[in-house]
C-alpha cells in the first residue's frame, strides 16, 4: 500500500488526485510553480513544495527537480496525472530507477503508443483495426511519396503528437507540401520531433473511446466507451457515456479491442483506447492515451468506479476491486474554458471576481479555481468540468442545460453560454454528433444573441445588488425568455 505520493500536476487535476489520496489514507505532496501560489490545490496537500525557476520547463516539466522533491519528502510515489510529464516514458524510467512507484503504465508501454507510427504498426499485429494510411520513416519527401496511395481527403499527424497538435487536413493534392511543412513545425515546436505519418481522413466519424483498466495480475476490463465527438480544434469540450451510437454487440467488441490493445503492450493501470467509428458502424483504431483522461469522470458516474483510486490500488500492488462491467443511467461532461466562442475560441484572462458552481441532485464539479483566483495565459484555460447524470439521455440533457444556467462566471469571458446552446442543439439531442459538428455548424464562429459585454454587465449590477442586499427579477410573471435574468442567476434570494 501506498504511504506517501507526489503529484506532478497542478490544478484540477491535482486536486482530484489528492482528495483521491486522502480518502486512500495516503499523504499527499503537491508542487507548484510561484504564479499557482496559495491556489487551491496547495491546500489540499498534506505537503507543498514550491518549485524553483520560472516557466514550465523549470517547474512542472522539470524531472530532476521533481524527483528530488519526492525523495526529500519522504514520498513512495508520483502520480503524473494528465499532461505536463504524464507519457514522457523517460520520467517514467527516472521515476521508478529512483526506487519510487511509478502511478500509470511502463515506460514501454507509454514509449509503444506514444509514438503514433509505432502504436499502428504494435495494433495491426494485435488484430487491431487501424485506419487506412501509411508510416513514415523518411521525412518530407516520403510523406510526398506516400500521400497519393493514401488518397484524398487525408490527414497529416504527428508522430509524437497529442491535444490536436501537429494535425492538418488535406483536400488537394496541390496543398499538400506547405499543409505537411506547416505541421512539421508544429509538431516540432510542440514535441521537439518533427516526423509525421499520413491517414485517411475519414469525414462524418464518430469519437468514441473506451475506458481500460489491468492490474498486475492479469485482469484487464473495460468499462465502457464514452463519446466524444463534439470538439474544436480537436479538442472535446462535451463527452457522454453511453454513446447513442453504440448497441451491446458493438460496444463489446470495440471493448475487446480495447483490451487487446491493452494487453498488446502489458499494460497496467488505467487507460483510454480511441477509436473512430464510422456511420456504417466500422471502427478503428485512432490511439491510446497511457493515463487518466480529462473525461474520465463520466465513467465514474455510469459505473460508480473511482479511477483515480484504481490507479491507486493497483499502483500499491493490489488488485483492481472492479466487476462486471455494469454501466447504469447516462452521464454528460462539459469542459468550462477560459475562451471567447465568438472570437474562434481564443484564450481569455481576468479574475474571477464571481464564480458559483451550480448544485443540486446528480451535479458534480471537477475544479481547481475559486473565486478570485486569477486566469493567466500560463496554463491551459481550463477553469471546470460539469458533469451531471441522470437516469436518462434526455434528462441528463435537461439537467446540464438547468446547471449550466445556474453557473455563474464573472470577470473573464468563458463558454458557458456556448455549452448551454450545445444542450438544445438539435443535433446534440437527437445524439447526431460528429467530429465536424462544430465547424459544420458555425462554420464562421459562433455568436451569441446577445453581446457578452451586456450580459456581463447585467450579472456585475446583480451582483452588486446581492453585496446590498436588493434588487428583483427583471422579468414579468408568464415571460419567457431564453436568457435568465441576470438577478435570479446571480441569487435566487430575490422576490
Amino acid at each position: 500500500m501506498l504511504k506517501r505520493t507526489l503529484v506532478a500536476n497542478r490544478g484540477e487535476i491535482a486536486c482530484r488526485i489528492l482528495r483521491a489520496c486522502r480518502e486512500a489514507g495516503i499523504e499527499g505532496v503537491a508542487i507548484y510553480a510561484s504564479n499557482d501560489a496559495g491556489t487551491l490545490f496547495t491546500e489540499l496537500a498534506d505537503i507543498s513544495v514550491q518549485l524553483e525557476g520560472e516557466g514550465l520547463a523549470e517547474t512542472y516539466l522539470n524531472q530532476e527537480q521533481i524527483l528530488q522533491i519526492a525523495i526529500d519528502t519522504g514520498c513512495d510515489s508520483i502520480h503524473p496525472g494528465f499532461g505536463f510529464l504524464s507519457e514522457r516514458a523517460d520520467f517514467a524510467q527516472a521515476v521508478m530507477d529512483s526506487g519510487l512507484i511509478w502511478i500509470g503504465p511502463s515506460p514501454d508501454a507509454i514509449t509503444k503508443m506514444g509514438d503514433k507510427m509505432t502504436a499502428r504498426i504494435t495494433m495491426k499485429e494485435a488484430g487491431v483495426p487501424v485506419i487506412p494510411g501509411e508510416e513514415v520513416n523518411g521525412g518530407l519527401d516520403e510523406v510526398l511519396q506516400v500521400a497519393p496511395s493514401v488518397g484524398y481527403p487525408l490527414l497529416l499527424k504527428a508522430t509524437a503528437g497529442g491535444g490536436g497538435k501537429g494535425m492538418r487536413a488535406v483536400h488537394r493534392q496541390e496543398d499538400l507540401e506547405s499543409e505537411a511543412r506547416a505541421a512539421m513545425r508544429e509538431a516540432l515546436n510542440a514535441f521537439g520531433d518533427d516526423r509525421i505519418y499520413v491517414e485517411r481522413l475519414l469525414t462524418g466519424s464518430r469519437h468514441i473511446e473506451i475506458q481500460v483498466l489491468a492490474d498486475k495480475y492479469g485482469k484487464t476490463i473495460h468499462l465502457g466507451e464514452r463519446e466524444c465527438s463534439v470538439q474544436r480544434r480537436h479538442q472535446k469540450v462535451f463527452e457522454e457515456s453511453p454513446s447513442v451510437a453504440l448497441d451491446a454487440e458493438l460496444r463489446e467488441a470495440m471493448g475487446e479491442a480495447a483490451c487487446a490493445a491493452a494487453r498488446a503492450v502489458f499494460y497496467e493501470g488505467a487507460g483510454t483506447v480511441e477509436f473512430l467509428v464510422t456511420p456504417d458502424g466500422e471502427f478503428f483504431f485512432l490511439e491510446m492515451n497511457t493515463r487518466i483522461q480529462v473525461e474520465h469522470p463520466v465513467t465514474e458516474m455510469v459505473t460508480g468506479v473511482d479511477l483515480v483510486r484504481e490507479q491507486l490500488r493497483i499502483a500499491g500492488g493490489e488488485p483492481m476491486s472492479c466487476g462486471p462491467l455494469n454501466m447504469r443511467g447516462h452521464a454528460i461532461e462539459v469542459r468550462l474554458y477560459a475562451e471567447d466562442p465568438s472570437n474562434n475560441f481564443l484564450p481569455a484572462i481576468g479574475e474571477l471576481k464571481r464564480f458559483i458552481a451550480p448544485t443540486g441532485p446528480g451535479v458534480r464539479l471537477d475544479t481547481g479555481v475559486r473565486e478570485g483566483d486569477a486566469v493567466t495565459p500560463d496554463y491551459d484555460p481550463m477553469l471546470a468540468k460539469l458533469i451531471v447524470w441522470a437516469p436518462s439521455r434526455e434528462e441528463a440533457l435537461q439537467r446540464m442545460g438547468r446547471a449550466l444556467d445556474d453557473f455563474v462566471v464573472l470577470g473573464c469571458t468563458t463558454n458557458v453560454r456556448f455549452l448551454r446552446e450545445l444542450c438544445i442543439n438539435q443535433d446534440v439531442v437527437d445524439g447526431w454528433t460528429t467530429t465536424d459538428m462544430i465547424d459544420r455548424l458555425w462554420p464562421d464562429g459562433w455568436n451569441p444573441s446577445i453581446s457578452e459585454q451586456m450580459s456581463n454587465a447585467g450579472l456585475l449590477i446583480a451582483a452588486a445588488c446581492e453585496s446590498t442586499n436588493h434588487g428583483r427579477v427583471l422579468t414579468s410573471s408568464g415571460a419567457s425568455s431564453a436568457i435568465p435574468s441576470p438577478f435570479s442567476t446571480i441569487s435566487r434570494r430575490f422576490p
